[in-house]
């Protein structure tokens, strides 16, 4: 009985020990983050508390978003529900019009009515100077903040995304069977579908997405040559459906 007693206080120790040494190496890490942020001019918070803290004395958050009103709606009261010291709005705004409007009232300091907004896609580098400078990611990282890193745009640490959209290929069934469907990219550039046989949208957010996985050079030449198929061309995909 001596000797198990003896056994269960060492391993009481060692993981003691072992949990001191995960909380110094955590604290490091943490450290090291928060230095490098604010070397690259980020601002880095260490403690969530203080996140809270500082939410609590201003008060209200303002939010644009691309997000479908009920949507917002949804997220909204979740947001309440965990944060009910907080006077919340958010509204949808969309349409090439609001985010040029949006862009030219931040290049001129006018934009003074909201916390949170929207970066366009047509306009994606031209929001970033003016957005504050939060190391979003780094922070995520560290479990400062209960953010999936994923979700961080992982070159501009500042700019998260709270959705991701799929892209599919709708066809009209009274003019071609599903067989002839192209079930490839490269399909559509088939001498049969070549003269508005297809739609595009002047927005080439799918083809965006394919250069992580084809690169810059090849998606902009696959980009030429459906060009040159001589689609119809459309904007929104709600209108092409239609």
């Amino acid at each position: 009985m001596t000797r198990i007693c003896f056994s269960i206080l060492a391993m009481i120790a060692a993981l003691s020990f072992g949990s001191d040494r995960l909380a110094v190496a955590a604290s490091a890490s943490l450290a090291k983050a928060k230095q490098q942020a604010e070397a690259q001019g980020f601002t880095f918070v260490s403690n969530h508390d203080e996140i809270v803290a500082n939410a609590k004395k201003e008060g209200k958050l303002r939010v644009l978003s691309s997000q479908d009103p009920a949507a917002i709606k949804a997220i909204t009261a979740a947001f309440k529900r965990k944060y009910p010291f907080i006077d919340v709005r958010a509204e949808e705004v969309s349409g090439l019009e609001t985010y040029q409007r949006m862009l030219q009232e931040m290049k001129a300091g006018l934009a003074n009515s909201w916390d949170v907004n929207y970066i366009a896609f047509d306009f994606y580098s031209e929001f970033l100077p003016y957005q504050k400078k939060f190391d979003i990611l780094g922070m995520a990282e560290q479990g400062v903040l209960q953010t999936p890193p994923k979700l961080v745009d992982p070159t501009h640490r500042h700019v998260v995304a709270i959705q991701s959209n799929m892209q599919v290929i709708a066809f009209n069934k009274e003019m071609i069977s599903a067989d002839k469907v192209p079930d490839t990219w490269e399909g559509f550039l088939a001498p049969q579908f070549k003269g508005r046989k297809f739609l595009l949208d002047i927005r080439p957010k799918p083809l965006a997405a394919l250069v992580p996985l084809w690169g810059l050079e090849k998606t902009v030449e696959f980009a030429k040559k459906l060009a040159a198929q001589q689609p119809v061309w459309f904007r929104g995909e709600s209108r092409q459906l239609t």
